[in-house]
């Protein structure tokens, strides 16, 4: 459900699950869906019209589990002004619910962002609770994806539900040490600003483990677009080092903010080569700087630190490319809920 541009359905497949049915409203999310996904159906509607009728026509006799997350936008932390009970968008979870209870899966994994912990006093975590509780056993808590091998410092909530009675173990950090913005994207092509290319060899060798997962048999990658930013941006980019944001720019520069003092930390900031990344989120709209290049992040390297493949293609113009890339699950972080759901699964079958 809410299948984006399809990251969590990605980390299912690379667990081993076969993904039947895809709900995304969004045209261009959907392409980007089907073009990496084309074996999957996609409802390509809003999901308050998918009828109890279709959701039953899902061949019956395997073992299944929904999974998805609502629109985050009215749960973020960096969205305070719709953080409420009164945004509408925060109301699609009961569609999530109706489903469930529609379906009856062996599984149920519901994700969102952190947000949603303490939004309207933790109102929709409880409804979510209250409405699987007698007929799910829940685990539920924060998983940070930098802990299961993306190279970005991105916790989201997970709450993961058996009807056989299985307390679900949260997956356990795969890693001593993070991986580096380097190690993810130290291999790419060299862009400037404004770049709008698709297929592009790569600069050098793989640059890590990481970046060779990445590209697979690759000798090419696409989605090398950049936004391209008025000159007096890029010339704030200029001063801003490794680690740093908006602070580092000379006041005599901002001076078309009303008030400086009031952007947030996340404003020009610039990677880390050598830590892992800040969250990938609106990075268009914060200017996230590459870690030497004096511009913005491109599509592809984005997708690397939310650790899609290389062969992962993003469809849309830049804007909807971006939007995608940001709002997506890391693959990786699913990748590693669903094992863990698998083995679990398999492991109570076994006792």
């Amino acid at each position: 459900m809410f299948a984006g541009a399809g990251g969590m359905s990605l980390g299912a497949v690379l667990a081993g699950i076969e993904v039947v049915l895809a709900v995304e409203l969004d045209p261009w999310a959907a392409r980007t869906y089907h073009t990496n996904h084309p074996d999957t159906e996609i409802y390509e509607e809003d999901i308050r019209s998918l009828s109890s009728r279709r959701l039953k026509s899902i061949p019956k006799g395997r073992k299944t589990v929904v999974f998805g997350g609502p629109p985050c936008q009215g749960f973020s932390y960096s969205n305070v002004r719709t953080r409420s009970s009164e945004n509408p968008e925060n109301w699609l979870y009961l569609e999530f619910l109706r489903v469930v209870e529609a379906l009856s899966p062996e599984w149920v994994v519901f994700e969102n962002v952190c947000g949603i912990v303490n939004t309207a006093g933790g109102l929709f975590v409880k409804e979510v609770i209250d409405r699987l509780s007698p007929h799910y056993t829940l685990s539920y808590g924060l998983l940070n994806a930098m802990h299961h091998g993306v190279p970005q410092n991105r916790a989201r909530f997970f709450l993961i539900g058996s009807r056989n009675g299985i307390r679900f173990r949260m997956p356990r950090s795969s890693r001593s040490e993070p991986v580096t913005v380097r190690e993810a994207i130290g291999d790419l092509p060299k862009l400037s600003n404004g770049a709008a290319l698709s297929w592009m060899p790569y600069r050098t060798p793989p640059a890590s483990h990481y970046a060779r997962g990445m590209r697979g048999r690759q000798e090419r990658s696409p989605n090398h677009l950049v936004t391209r930013n008025a000159d007096n941006i890029v010339k704030r980019y200029s001063h801003v080092p490794q680690g740093g944001n908006w602070e580092d720019i000379p006041a005599r520069m901002m001076r078309n903010y009303a008030d400086r003092s009031r952007c947030h930390t996340g404003i020009y900031h610039r990677l880390c080569f050598d830590a892992p990344s800040v969250v990938i989120g609106n990075f268009r709209k914060n200017m996230l700087i590459h870690p030497e290049q004096d511009r913005g992040l491109s599509v592809r390297e984005a997708a690397r630190i939310q650790s899609f493949p290389d062969s992962y293609e993003f469809q849309g113009s830049i804007g909807f490319q971006q939007q995608q890339v940001g709002n997506a699950v890391p693959p990786l972080l699913a990748r590693a809920v669903f094992k863990a759901v698998l083995d679990q699964h398999q492991g109570a079958r076994n006792a």
